[in-house]
C-alpha cells in the first residue's frame, strides 16, 4: 500500500480546508453586506435573494460535518484529474480553477455511472474516506484495463464503500449519500424538473434520500428559478422532518421549506387529533363540494323583507331585491369575500333608487324631480348607513376560513349522515386533517385585501412626502449657501444636489424596510405561494383534500412524489398513483421504481414480506443487498408483564453504538414510557436518543440499528390497513429485529419467524 498516495491526498485535504476557512469568511461578509443593502426594483431584489441563498447555503455546508467534504477523485484517460465533494470549491487564482468539483456538476457523472464496460473516459475512480480533516482510507477502481499503473489501493471499492456506509451505526439523523449514489439513483436525481415524477420503492430502497438529493440537484441546475420560488418538501410527521432536516444544509441548500400538511396554513398550528374515521371522512374529495355548498348557504335572502330605519323613512330590503343582488354577485365568479362588494353595491343602488322614488315622487304622474347630483347624495347617505351595512352583513357576511370551517364542523351539512357524525366537533384544537379544509375554505372565500392595500399605499405616500420634504430642505439649504457667498464660482450652480439625482419616490423606496426573511420563511407565511418544485415523501398517505392543497402550491405541476402503496397506513391514503394524479394531470406523469433494499437485511425482509403476502400472494419485496446472519427473534410474555419484557428485550438488544426503536401501538406508550425511562417519546421525539418509542405511523421513513416491535397482533388489527402498518414496523431495522408479544402471533408473522429460527 502506497504511503505516497496517502500523503498526497492528505496534503490536498489539508490545503482544501485552509481554502475553506477563507471562503467561510468571504461568504459571511457577502451575506452581511447583502442583507444591509436595500435594493430597489423587483429584479434587483430577486438578484439579492439568489445571492443570499447561495452564500447562506455555502455557509451551511461549510459548517456541516467535515467528514466527506471531499470524497473522491476522477482520473481521466486524457490526463485530467478532478476531486469530488459535497460542494464545489474554487482556488483563489485569476481563473478560479476548481479545487473540488460539486457532485452535481456534469463532469462528476462518471463517478456514479462509469463501469469497466463503459468507462466514460475514466482511467481510475478513487474513493477517499476521511474522519474530520484526516484521510483514513483510499480505494481505487481501475476502469481502463489497458492502464498498468497501480497505486496499491486497488480493490472492489464501490462495494466496499457502500457496504461500510450501510453497516455504520445510525445517529438519529439522515446523512447525505453523495459518496455512494448508485447509477439508477443518479438518473432519478438528475431527471428534468418539469412535470410530475413518481418514484416508487419498497422499504430501504432509498426513496427519501434520493428525493432530497434530487432537491439539491434541482436547486443547483435551476438556481435562478428555484432560489426565488423555493422548494417545498412535505413529510408525514414532525419526527420524519427532524430526521431528514440536516441533509440539504450539508449539501449547501437552505432555500427549502420542510413541512407536514398540517403546517401549510399560515397562522394555524394543528395540535389536535382526529379519530381514524374522522380523518378519513375529512380527507374525501366530497368535502370540497360540501364546503362550497356551505358557503352558498351563507349567501342568504330575507323572507319576506328586512326593514331598515333611515332619516327619510323606513327602507324595505325585500327578497326580490336581495335575489337580484345575489345573482349578480355570483355571476362575477369571484370568491365569497371578493364578490361581497358587488352584492353590497347592488343592494345600495336598489335602496337608493327606492329612496329617490319616494322623495322625488310626483303624485300627478310627472317625472321624478331629483337630479343626478341629488341621487348621488342620497346614495352616499345610504352607503354610509350603519343599519344598511348591518343588513348586508346579515345576508352576505364577511367570513374567515377559520370561522367557516369551525361553523361547518359544529353542524356538518351536505354530507352523508355517517360522515357528519364522524367529523362533528364543537370547538377544540385544529387537527392536521382540518388544514386542507381551511385551505379549501380560503379558496372559496378569497381575501378582500382592499383595506390593507389602501393602508399600504397611504403609508407609501407618507414616506414619499417625507422624502420630498428632506429633498426640499436640502435644495433650500444649497440655494442659501450659494446666495450667501460674495464670490461664487460661475460653475458652482452646476454642482448636482440630491434632488438632481434622486426623486422623492425613489428615495422613499431606498429607505423602505428590507425583508431579510429567507425564501423558505416568506413561503411559509404566504398561503398562496407558488413553489418552484414540490417533493412529497410518503405520498401514498395523503388524502384527496390534501392533494387539492398541494396542487394549488404547484401551478406548474413540477413535483416529485415518492412512496410505496404497499406501506399505505392512513385510511384516507391512496391505492394507486393514478388515483392521486388523474384529476390533475391525467396520464401525463412519469413513473420509476427503485428495487434494491439497502437498509433491511435479507433475514428481516423475509419475515416482513410474509405479512404482505398474506394480503397479496403475488407481492415481491425489494431485494436486500446484504445479509447479517442474525435472525429476528420473538419473545412471548404475559399481558401483565409486557412492559417489563419489553424493557428486558431493549436491554438485551441495545447496540453498543447506534439507535434502538421500540415500535408499539399508541395505546401502550404510557406504560412503556414508564418502563423505559430514558426513551424519547411523544409527537416529535428526539431521534438522536439511544432509545426511541414510536407508533408505526411515526416510524415511517425512519431507520434504526435495532427495532423491537411490540404486540404485532394489535398493530395488525388496529386499522383497516394494519398489515401495511406492521410491514412498516418490521422493516425499520438495519441490523437486528426482535418481537415481543402476548398471546398467539399472527399467522403471517408466526410462519416467517419460525423459518427464521
Amino acid at each position: 500500500m502506497s504511503t505516497e498516495e496517502f500523503q498526497k491526498e492528505q496534503e490536498f485535504i489539508t490545503g482544501l480546508y485552509a481554502r475553506l476557512d477563507d471562503l467561510r469568511e468571504e461568504a459571511e461578509a457577502t451575506v452581511e453586506s447583502a442583507l444591509t443593502q436595500v435594493e430597489t426594483g423587483h429584479q434587483a431584489k430577486l438578484e439579492r435573494d439568489v445571492l443570499v441563498a447561495e452564500q447562506s447555503g455555502l455557509l451551511a455546508a461549510f459548517n456541516a460535518e467535515e467528514s466527506g467534504l471531499c470524497f473522491g477523485r476522477l482520473d481521466f484517460q486524457d490526463g485530467r484529474q478532478y476531486h469530488m465533494g459535497r460542494i464545489g470549491i474554487r482556488q483563489n487564482d485569476a481563473e478560479r480553477t476548481p479545487l473540488v468539483v460539486d457532485w452535481r456538476a456534469e463532469i462528476a457523472r462518471p463517478f456514479y455511472l462509469a463501469t469497466g464496460h463503459s468507462p466514460m473516459g475514466l482511467r481510475r475512480r478513487r474513493h477517499i474516506t476521511t474522519e474530520g480533516r484526516t484521510v483514513t482510507a483510499l480505494h481505487d477502481e481501475i476502469l481502463d484495463l489497458t492502464d498498468t499503473t497501480r497505486t496499491g489501493h486497488e480493490g472492489s471499492a464501490a462495494d466496499t464503500v457502500l457496504l461500510a456506509a450501510l453497516d455504520a451505526a445510525r445517529s438519529g439523523r439522515m446523512h447525505d449519500i453523495v459518496r455512494t449514489i448508485q447509477a439508477g439513483q443518479d438518473r432519478i436525481i438528475r431527471a428534468s424538473h418539469q412535470g410530475v415524477l413518481v418514484v416508487e420503492g419498497g422499504p430501504g430502497t432509498g426513496k427519501t434520500v434520493v428525493a432530497l438529493h434530487r432537491a439539491a440537484y434541482l436547486l443547483y441546475a435551476y438556481r435562478d428559478l428555484l432560489a426565488r420560488r423555493g422548494v417545498l418538501i412535505v413529510g408525514p410527521n414532525p419526527a420524519f422532518l427532524s430526521y431528514i432536516g440536516e441533509v440539504l444544509p450539508s449539501l449547501g441548500e437552505t432555500g427549502v421549506l420542510l413541512a407536514t400538511v398540517g403546517e401549510l396554513f399560515p397562522g394555524v398550528t394543528a395540535t389536535g387529533t382526529d379519530t381514524a374515521g374522522a380523518a378519513e371522512a375529512k380527507g374525501r374529495a366530497a368535502m370540497a363540494d360540501a364546503l362550497a355548498r356551505f358557503v352558498r348557504d351563507r349567501q342568504t335572502v330575507p323572507d319576506p323583507a328586512v326593514e331598515i330605519e333611515h332619516d327619510d323613512g323606513t327602507l324595505l330590503l325585500d327578497r326580490a331585491m336581495a335575489e337580484d343582488a345575489r345573482a349578480a354577485a355570483r355571476q362575477t365568479g369571484l370568491p365569497h369575500n371578493l364578490a361581497r362588494p358587488h352584492f353590497a353595491f347592488r343592494i345600495i343602488d336598489a335602496l337608493t333608487a327606492q329612496l329617490a322614488d319616494r322623495i322625488g315622487y310626483d303624485p300627478y304622474g310627472g317625472p321624478n324631480f331629483l337630479g343626478p347630483d341629488d341621487i348621488a347624495q342620497l346614495g352616499k347617505a345610504v352607503a354610509l348607513s350603519g343599519e344598511v351595512h348591518e343588513a348586508i352583513d346579515a345576508l352576505w357576511p364577511p367570513l374567515t376560513p377559520q370561522q367557516l370551517v369551525a361553523d361547518f364542523l359544529a353542524g356538518p351539512v351536505h354530507l352523508p349522515d355517517a360522515d357528519a357524525r364522524l367529523i362533528r366537533r364543537d370547538g377544540g384544537a385544529w387537527t392536521p386533517a382540518d388544514v386542507p379544509l381551511l385551505d379549501e375554505a380560503a379558496e372559496l372565500l378569497g381575501e378582500d385585501d382592499s383595506a390593507a392595500r389602501a393602508a399600504e399605499e397611504a403609508e407609501r405616500q407618507q414616506r414619499i412626502a417625507y422624502a420630498q420634504g428632506v429633498l426640499d430642505m436640502a435644495y433650500a439649504s444649497r440655494t442659501y449657501e450659494f446666495e450667501d457667498k460674495e464670490d461664487v464660482d460661475e460653475d458652482a450652480s452646476e454642482v448636482l444636489g440630491a434632488h438632481d439625482i434622486v426623486d422623492a419616490e425613489r428615495m422613499a423606496e431606498r429607505h423602505e424596510e428590507a425583508d431579510h426573511r429567507s425564501t423558505a420563511e416568506r413561503a411559509a407565511a404566504d398561503r398562496t405561494w407558488a413553489f418552484g418544485h414540490i417533493i412529497v415523501d410518503e405520498a401514498q398517505e395523503l388524502s384527496a383534500m390534501a392533494w387539492r392543497l398541494l396542487m394549488r402550491r404547484s401551478p406548474t405541476r413540477s413535483m416529485t412524489l415518492v412512496g410505496d402503496p404497499a406501506q399505505t397506513g392512513d385510511a384516507a391514503g391512496c391505492d394507486s398513483w393514478q388515483q392521486i394524479l388523474g384529476p390533475y394531470v391525467g396520464d401525463r406523469w412519469a413513473h420509476t421504481r427503485l428495487g434494491v433494499n439497502y437498509r433491511t437485511p435479507a433475514e428481516i425482509m423475509e419475515v416482513a414480506a410474509g405479512v404482505r403476502r398474506a394480503q397479496d400472494p403475488a407481492f415481491e419485496p425489494p431485494g436486500s443487498v446484504r445479509s447479517t446472519g442474525v435472525r429476528p427473534r420473538a419473545r412471548a410474555t404475559e399481558p401483565d408483564a409486557l412492559a417489563r419484557a419489553v424493557a428486558e428485550t431493549v436491554a438485551d438488544e441495545a447496540p453498543r453504538e447506534g439507535r434502538l426503536a421500540v415500535v408499539a401501538p399508541r395505546e401502550l406508550h404510557g406504560a412503556l414510557a414508564v418502563a423505559l425511562p430514558g426513551a424519547a417519546h411523544g409527537a416529535a421525539p428526539d431521534l438522536t436518543r439511544s432509545v426511541v418509542l414510536l407508533d408505526p405511523r411515526q416510524a415511517k421513513g425512519l431507520e434504526f440499528d435495532t427495532v423491537v416491535v411490540v404486540e404485532p397482533g394489535r398493530i395488525l388489527a388496529g386499522s383497516p390497513r394494519g398489515a401495511n402498518d406492521l410491514y412498516v414496523a418490521l422493516t425499520r431495522a438495519t441490523q437486528h429485529l426482535a418481537v415481543v408479544h402476548t398471546g398467539a402471533l399472527p399467522a403471517c408473522l408466526r410462519e416467517g419467524l419460525a423459518r427464521a429460527s
